[in-house]
């Protein structure tokens, strides 16, 4: 894998498990691997890793934070039940990539907080070759990542490393307030898919639930200009029931020829500890939903981000819920 990534190790799964006599929690069964050729024969179809930064979310003037979600998602996901309804057999807790040396370099930056998008640039390009690199390979090898923490810009680097593994572009599927399609002058969490656009690693995107309030107009008009574009705005779902939500979350999946990556920015959600927390949005159990629907697709990969963990406890288990939901054979 790439400088940055560490391999799970079963000292760091014992300080998240917390083991009780007459059950089987999920940390007590995981396989762990320490390399790619292991990692390739593993039988599991879905692998799970953490990026810890926020460092892009920063470069696009958000509020840190989701560097700490990968440790708080872990103190939750290890202590599932392994029962009749969730087993550990078609997944692999892979590791982490970590944020901390790019952290420590840009930490004058940071605290200086001037120009952030243009000095944090050349640390969010390095963070998405990183990205594309441990995308690549498990996708090369047959599997779905599904990825945890860190800013959205990361989804850049996720679509580059899906789309070089199949050696085309691809679709997705965005549950987000925002569009991120801001203008590409600098890198950081608000352009991932402008630039994924630019490069030709993203074909179709489709966009559910953003804010008509967060949206600058060129990115309206951009929108207009092409058919590859779609969304469905947040303030056209209002007062529409959780099933007839889920009903446009699906008409969008099948736009998208039913071939995508799914993404999920948790400042879509109502009240949500995020980089860009807002008072309205789909509730928890509404996202549960979606989540649950798109496994009918058999999407590229998941990616969850921007939830901001710092002292919340509650937000490492709501997303174990959601990944929980995604691999559940049901």
């Amino acid at each position: 894998m790439t400088k940055n990534f560490h391999y799970f190790t079963s000292k760091k799964l014992s300080k998240h498990l917390k083991p009780r006599d007459g059950e089987t929690k999920f940390g007590e069964k995981l396989k762990i691997v320490n390399s790619e050729e292991e990692l390739k024969k593993h039988s599991g179809k879905f692998v799970v890793f953490g990026i810890e930064e926020d460092i892009g979310i920063q470069g696009n003037l958000g509020k840190p934070g989701a560097r700490k979600t990968w440790g708080s998602f872990l103190d939750a996901f290890v202590n599932i039940q392994q029962n009749r309804f969730n087993s550990v057999d078609n997944i692999l807790l892979l590791g982490q990539l970590s944020g901390v040396g790019y952290r420590e370099e840009a930490q004058g930056i940071l605290d200086e907080g001037v120009d952030l998008s243009k000095k944090l640039d050349p640390f969010v390009r390095k963070i998405d070759d990183e990205v594309t690199e441990i995308i690549e390979k498990i996708v090369g090898f047959g599997k779905v990542p599904i990825i945890i923490g860190g800013g959205h810009n990361n989804a850049f680097g996720i679509l580059r490393g899906v789309s070089k593994a199949k050696n085309a572009a691809i679709n997705c599927l965005n549950i987000d307030a925002h569009t991120d399609l801001r203008q590409t002058d600098f890198r950081h969490s608000g352009n991932g898919f402008s630039f994924a656009r630019q490069e030709n690693h993203l074909q179709k995107y489709a966009m559910m639930g953003v804010h008509k309030n967060y949206t600058p107009e060129y990115i309206f008009q951009e929108m207009d200009g092409t058919s590859d574009i779609s969304c469905s705005f947040y303030e056209d779902l209002i007062g529409k029931t959780a099933v007839e939500k889920a009903g446009e979350f699906l008409k969008l999946a099948h736009q998208l020829d039913s071939d995508f990556g799914l993404e999920l920015d948790c400042d879509g959600i109502a009240n949500f500890p995020s980089s860009a927390q807002s008072p309205t949005g789909f509730s928890f159990e509404e996202i549960r939903l979606f989540l649950k629907e798109s496994k009918q697709f058999n999407p590229h990969y998941v990616h969850i981000c921007e939830a901001a963990a710092m002292d919340k406890p509650q937000v490492g288990k709501a997303l174990s819920y959601l990944v929980s939901d995604f691999i559940r054979n049901e």
